[in-house]
């Protein structure tokens, strides 16, 4: 399947409604984390963390949400760790420690990129072959393209807070483009993501805040319904916004991934 076209988004006066990049020069002090920069184009590398607890452990590949960085995963990280996943953490351009200037066609391309260097990180490091991918609010779009074009490398996909389905919706951006050539191509590119959700048949948990208000429960219900995988879950924390899935869910938050992971290996 072809890499989604929505290059109609990468704009400027589009993009800062899109990306809010913090830089975050914080290197983990953790043991078991390691530094990771891939070259995505000539003298641009995204930063990537690698939380590893053990070569034999799976591996989740994580794209963060907006505004955060790998950075903010460091302390996150180790539950994963506990439950006995490795966490790979990617960053975008212009976020972290990355370099670069975000647009939505690269963060897309490089996502592509990305994966294939943790495809060799795992096979020179000799590490456990049984990888699932992960993607968090904005995190989800690259996730669910990965999906899309690597359906036989993943054992699952995870997506938090999604906006994948409804991406251009979300965005707010589809109904005030200018012009008619601008609005054809958000159709299409809502049309063409549309069309990567209903081909999704890898084993799916998608977890979602009960009082969402930057990407309505009801968004997260959307996506599960269209997906036609026969193996997906909705998982849905009561009493969380789409900042605090973590803090509220807690336990019960972790223990959703870990049945989920272990449950399809």
């Amino acid at each position: 399947m072809k890499v989604n076209d929505l290059s109609f988004l990468d704009q400027p006066w589009i993009l800062k409604f899109i990306f809010y990049p913090r830089r975050d020069p914080r290197k983990s002090s953790a043991k078991n984390a390691e530094d990771h920069f891939i070259e995505v184009e000539d003298g641009i590398s995204i930063g990537c963390r690698f939380h590893v607890r053990n070569p034999d452990c799976p591996t989740i590949i994580y794209f963060h949400g907006n505004g955060e960085t790998v950075g903010d995963y460091d302390n996150i990280a180790p539950f994963y760790n506990r439950m006995k996943i490795n966490l790979f953490v990617t960053d975008y351009r212009g976020y972290g420690l990355s370099g670069g200037e975000p647009t939505v066609t690269k963060m897309i391309r490089d996502a592509r990129v990305i994966f294939d260097a943790l495809d060799d990180i795992i096979e020179e490091g000799g590490y456990n072959k049984d990888i699932f991918i992960m993607g968090r609010s904005l995190g989800s779009v690259p996730a669910i393209e990965l999906e899309s074009l690597y359906p036989t490398r993943f054992k699952g996909m995870i997506i938090e807070s999604g906006l994948a389905g409804v991406f251009c919706l979300s965005t707010g951006m589809s109904t005030f483009l200018p012009g008619l050539n601008m609005k054809i191509n958000a159709a299409k590119g809502i049309e063409e993501f549309n069309k990567k959700i209903g081909g999704i048949h890898l084993p799916t948990l998608i977890i979602h805040a009960q009082n969402d208000l930057l990407v309505p429960l009801i968004a997260g219900r959307e996506l599960y319904d269209r997906i036609p995988s026969e193996d997906k879950r909705l998982f849905i924390v009561p009493n969380a916004d789409h900042n605090t899935l973590i803090a509220v869910g807690g336990e019960r938050y972790f223990r959703a991934i870990g049945e989920f992971v272990f449950g399809h290996i």
